[in-house]
């Protein structure tokens, strides 16, 4: 069985490289178009890993980790930072909000699946 990866990105051409990336690996992926479609997708999608940005309108990648960590739902499911941003602070506050790792954009495609399969166990 194949894990299902929620990635959460404003930018249709990132979610479009995402999805064609992680089906051509065997993932089942759903896709939401920014920080409060993620969150709402979140709930229902049973998800095994969460992909998200950082900088999005209505409601940003730290806190989509937030209100995962304080839902009800899959509390403890591993959340991947993916962004252009680099800097140590950002990377710093992601993680005291629960965030399991951090990848810059543009990634590798061999890269984000290994470590992918590595957090979810397939």
């Amino acid at each position: 069985m194949s894990a299902h990866i929620l990635a959460i990105d404003d930018s249709r051409t990132i979610r479009a490289l995402l999805t064609a990336t992680l089906e051509k690996a065997g993932f089942a992926v759903t896709t939401a178009v920014d920080g409060v479609d993620g969150v709402e997708k979140f709930q229902s999608a049973n998800a095994d890993l969460v992909i998200t940005d950082v900088n999005m309108p209505n409601k940003d990648g730290f806190g989509v980790i937030e209100d995962i960590r304080q839902g009800a739902v899959n509390r403890a499911v591993p959340v991947l930072v993916l962004t252009t941003e680099s800097g140590a602070a950002l990377k710093e506050r992601a993680r005291k909000a629960g965030a399991t790792g951090w990848i810059v954009k543009p990634f590798d495609d061999d890269a984000l699946v290994s470590v992918i399969k590595r957090l979810t166990g397939t």
